[in-house]
Parts: structure tokens; C-alpha cells; sequence
């Protein structure tokens, strides 16, 4: 149960004065909603909940079950629609339950903070050394640079966080105590954050196939040093709708050529000619949305690149690997001079 949740939840048998003062410390998420032992929902409670029961004259020692709304707002685990997701928005309900299929409650929904709720999990790649940063990643692994006020790690994990991305896996190898123990197991984020520990160099994905305990059908893999405005509800809508077994970001790579271009027909004899023509190529953007069972190709123990598995999905001619184009922000901060970009960049990136 996350911290998120239990700031919600009410047990049965609390009183009237254990829910007002619960409801006084959320604020302007202030509302409760009553569990049995088990977690299952009973009802909602609000402050007007309370106040129209002591019209009806209810008193502070009646049960909490004579004040709720006995068949609140909820969601299926699994079955969270963006279109659901505004209406909720626009009917001004801003906390919504999250069910499964006991009727437990499994997560709870804040409107005001999570844009979506996609079904993936997230592996994040952040066991680099950071070679070019030196001497800035002396002691300091390179997701942990600030960037603003927050590592770049930091911003990352936010974002998912923002589209309804719960569950996060981070790989790390170098300097990996830094990473443990700033983000320790994410309940300061509300959030399930676990790792995995390369004890040799992996590649760019072979650490993935270390991760246990993956739950959803999709997995999202990205590199832990990018500052991106990457809208992942979009990214995924791409993947689906395209029925691919991967995809990958693409970032616009520009090539200018400072000279008119040539272009000849049969022999020697010119056909056109293009003054200074530019040539607008997708680059690799790291990050990537990957089906679950594509990670049985990862080989064990051995490096393994990002693109060595999407070699084997092009090669295979029953996969499916479609590209996404991103519009927006992004940068790999890999050199000095993109770090210094990335700070002037974080003021404009809206998290």
C-alpha cells in the first residue's frame, strides 16, 4: 500500500473525529474513502458527507457507515481509459479509487498530478560512468547531476510518474549507492521503485534481462540521462495502434550541405541541381516501448545492445518495429557543453 493510498484510506470502526482530522490534513484532496480488513471499498467521505449527516441529525459517535456515499467514483485495475480519465476531469472529480477485481483498492488516482494511466512498467537505464562528464561524475554517477534543482534521474522518473507509470526498475552499476539512497524504494514519490546491479558491463538493454517480476505486457525502456518533454500517453497510443512489438523514439537529426548538390541522371549529364539543400534524418532517441516477451531474446551474461534487439525484430519478418517522432523537447546529456544546455533548457520544459 502506498503512501498515497493510506493518506485516503479510512478502516471501518474509525470515528467521526479520526475522519474530520484526516480529511483536514489532505486539503484540497480532501476526501476519504472507507475500507473493511481487507481493503475493499465501502464508500466515499467528504466534509459535506459529514456536515449533511449532522443535519440529519447524526451525532460524532454515530458509525462512519451512516455518513458515506455508499456507491462512489471508481475505476477496474487494467481498464483505465484516457477518455475516462476527462471526464472525470471535467465533472471536477480530482481523487479517484482504483479497484481490482476483489474490489480491493490497489492505487489511488490524484487528477491533478497524473495526466494518464498507462499499463507499463519502466526500466531505466543509469549504470554509466559518464566518461565525458569527468571530473563532474568523479563521485556523482551522471543521473545524479542536477539539473535545476533535481538530478536528471529525477525529472525522468517524474515524468512517468505524471502518466500513470507506478512501477519503476532502475539498472545501475557505477556509483550505484548514490542512486539507492536518494531514491530508496520511491514512497517519497508514491511510487514502487526497485533495482537491478550490473556486475559487468551489460550494453545499452542486456542489464533489462535481469529484472524479475514484470507485470504488465508492456515495458518501457529509456536512458537515464535525457531531459525530454516527451509525451509517453502519445508514445504509447503509436505503439498500440501500429500493433508493434517495438518501438523507438526518433529525434530530427539536420544535415546542412554547404555546397549546391548535383544530381545526375544517365552518364555524366546533370538532371537537377540543389542549392545548399538540407536532409532531415530520425535519430535514436533512446527510449523505447518494448513487449514483455521481446526480453527473452536478451542474452544472458554477455553485452547486449538496444540495437542488437531491434536487429533481431527487423530481421524477423513476422515483428513489427515502427518509429515515434518526437515533437518537443530532447537532449542526451552527454558532454559538457549539454549540460550546460540542459539548465537553460529545464526552465522550459513543463513536468
Amino acid at each position: 500500500m502506498t503512501t498515497n493510498n493510506s493518506r485516503h484510506l479510512i478502516r471501518r470502526g474509525a470515528s467521526v473525529t479520526d475522519a474530520l482530522l484526516k480529511l483536514n490534513e489532505l486539503g484540497a484532496d480532501a476526501i476519504l474513502f472507507l475500507v473493511d480488513e481487507e481493503q475493499h471499498l465501502l464508500g466515499s467521505l467528504t466534509d459535506g458527507d459529514l456536515r449533511r449527516g449532522f443535519i440529519r441529525g447524526l451525532s460524532f459517535s454515530a458509525a462512519l457507515t451512516d455518513f458515506i456515499q455508499p456507491n462512489p467514483v471508481y475505476v477496474l485495475e487494467g481498464a483505465i481509459r484516457s477518455e475516462e480519465m476527462d471526464a472525470f476531469r471535467q465533472k471536477m472529480l480530482k481523487v479517484i479509487p482504483v479497484l481490482n477485481e476483489e474490489h480491493v483498492i490497489v492505487q489511488i488516482l490524484n487528477l491533478r498530478t497524473t495526466q494518464f494511466v498507462l499499463p507499463v512498467e519502466a526500466i531505466i537505464m543509469a549504470g554509466g560512468r559518464g566518461q565525458r562528464l569527468m571530473p563532474l561524475t568523479a563521485n556523482t554517477p551522471k543521473p545524479m547531476l542536477p539539473v535545476g534543482a533535481k538530478p536528471i534521474l529525477e525529472h525522468n522518473i517524474e515524468r512517468l510518474k505524471k502518466f500513470g507509470i507506478k512501477r519503476i526498475h532502475i539498472s545501475v552499476n557505477y556509483l550505484a549507492d548514490v542512486i539507492r539512497d536518494y531514491f530508496q524504494d520511491g514512497a517519497k514519490w508514491e511510487l514502487d521503485i526497485g533495482y537491478v546491479q550490473e556486475t559487468q558491463p551489460l550494453g545499452t538493454i542486456g542489464s533489462a534481462k535481469l529484472v524479475e517480476g514484470i507485470d504488465q505486457d508492456t515495458v518501457l525502456v529509456m536512458n537515464s540521462d535525457l531531459l525530454t518533454d516527451i509525451d509517453f500517453a502519445d508514445f504509447y497510443d503509436c505503439f498500440k495502434s501500429a500493433q508493434a512489438d517495438m518501438a523507438v523514439a526518433a529525434t530530427e537529426y539536420d544535415v546542412d550541405i554547404p555546397y549546391a548538390i548535383l544530381e545526375l541522371g544517365e552518364g555524366s549529364r546533370v538532371s537537377s541541381l540543389k542549392e545548399k539543400p538540407r536532409y532531415t534524418y530520425y535519430s535514436n532517441a533512446g527510449i523505447y516501448l518494448i513487449k514483455r516477451e521481446l526480453l527473452n531474446l536478451i542474452p544472458e551474461d554477455r553485452a547486449f545492445d538496444v540495437t542488437d534487439l531491434m536487429d533481431l525484430v527487423i530481421a524477423d519478418p513476422s515483428k513489427n518495429l515502427v518509429a515515434f517522432p518526437l515533437i518537443g523537447y530532447w537532449l542526451d546529456i552527454g558532454k559538457h557543453d549539454d549540460y550546460k544546455k540542459a539548465q537553460e533548457m529545464i526552465k522550459h520544459i513543463r513536468q
